[in-house]
C-alpha cells in the first residue's frame, strides 16, 4: 500500500529530494506502524517529536491505513 510522508524542519535533511510543503509517496506493508515507517526512512526515533496522521497527532503504534497522509515533525528549541 501507498502512504504520502513530509518532513519539516531538521527531518528534511532525511529525504533532501523532497522540495518545502512536497510529500514522498512511500510503499509500505499493510500492518506497518508510523515506527516502522520512520525507520523504513532511515530516520532514527530520537530525531521525531510527533507524528501526525491525516492531521491527527498519534502514537508510533498506530498502524498505517491506504492513502494515509503523515507528517514527522522534530523537537523543537528556543527560548
Amino acid at each position: 500500500m501507498v502512504v504520502k510522508v513530509k518532513v519539516f524542519a531538521d527531518l528534511r535533511q532525511y529525504i533532501p529530494e523532497l522540495g518545502l510543503g512536497e510529500s514522498l509517496a512511500v510503499h509500505v506493508e499493510s500492518g506497518t506502524t508510523i515506527r516502522q515507517l520512520f525507520e523504513q526512512l532511515g530516520i532514527p526515533e530520537s530525531e521525531i517529536k510527533l507524528a501526525f496522521v491525516n492531521g491527527i497527532s498519534l502514537e508510533f503504534d498506530h498502524v498505517l491505513s491506504v492513502n494515509d497522509e503523515i507528517s514527522f515533525f522534530s523537537p523543537v528549541g528556543g527560548g
